[in-house]
């Protein structure tokens, strides 16, 4: 029961990223600085736990990689995943987002050598499928013009696939290192990248209170709820508690700012979220099926 409290709740702290860049992006802050403070003060945080924890030291050799985590995982990641919800709203952001494990599973096939399974197929189809009734369902409906922000679709899209890549670098290169002592390294460098980008406001307490919250919830607090989930329950359960997420952002954003999708924006987040669970489900099988060969 602790491990599903832990993943629920760094699920519901992750469904607030959109309410926080909201708010903050309505006091004239862009996405970029708000993506580049996202990462430094969680920086600060993830520093100040490794220190405390003594988990700082990590190989010379294993620095390529988290540099190349931070550049993903932070850099695009974190300034995609706020341009989407800039430009296509907190609900359809974390829509996109969730087309992750469909770039898990092509991913898994393509760099990790797993098998690409009919289920796993079927779940990258239906998350393209998703996608196209979430993007064309405007045009398809009395020839009415498309409307949707292209430029927000593809940060979305974006934010998905680097999502993703939280898992291949974690599988493939960061496994034996402890998430503050990945985050000391990678958050620095990710926000680097982003600098030359930001444009630097002048901000106002309430401002900074937001960005702290920002980093503290979403970033630290989810995290470090994440793993201290995984510490207890296996990955695949994990995986569909923290479907939770859309549904906490989209929730969050109709009773705050008003989202709503069309008929066929419901129908391609329904396909995303199933091909969630189909992906995850089948992992689940997958590992039950191991453990009875052993």
């Amino acid at each position: 029961m602790a491990g599903f409290i832990y993943v629920l709740a760094a699920a519901f702290m992750w469904g607030l990223i959109g309410v926080f860049t909201q708010y903050i992006l309505a006091e004239g802050v862009s996405a970029l600085e708000i993506a580049f403070w996202r990462a430094s003060l969680a920086w600060i945080m993830f520093l100040i736990h490794a220190g405390i924890t003594k988990q700082l030291k990590v190989h010379r050799a294993d620095l390529p990689a988290l540099f190349g985590f931070g550049f993903i995982c932070v850099t695009l990641f974190y300034g995609s995943y706020q341009i989407a919800i800039r430009d296509v709203g907190i609900g359809l952001a974390a829509v996109l987002l969730y087309t992750a494990p469909a770039w898990v599973a092509f991913l898994s096939w393509l760099v990790l050598k797993e098998a690409m399974t009919k289920t796993k197929m079927a779940c990258v189809v239906m998350t393209i499928l998703g996608v196209s009734c979430i993007s064309l369902g405007p045009q398809l409906v009395s020839g009415a013009s498309f409307n949707l922000n292209t430029f927000g679709l593809i940060a979305g899209l974006v934010s998905g696939f680097t999502y993703a890549l939280y898992y291949i670098f974690g599988k493939k290169f960061l496994y034996r290192y402890a998430t503050p002592t990945i985050f000391v390294y990678a958050l620095p460098f990710g926000a680097a990248l982003l600098l030359p980008f930001v444009d630097f406001t002048d901000k106002g307490p309430q401002v900074w209170m937001l960005l702290i919250g920002l980093s503290l919830v979403t970033s630290y607090g989810a995290f470090s709820f994440y793993y201290a989930g995984l510490k207890r329950l296996d990955a695949t359960h994990a995986s569909v508690i923290a479907t939770f997420e859309p549904v906490v952002a989209a929730l969050f954003a109709y009773l705050l700012f008003g989202e709503h999708f069309s008929i066929f924006g419901y129908m391609g987040s329904s396909l995303i979220l199933v091909a969630v669970f189909l992906v995850v489900l089948s992992g689940s099988r997958a590992s039950r099926a191991a453990g009875d060969e052993v």
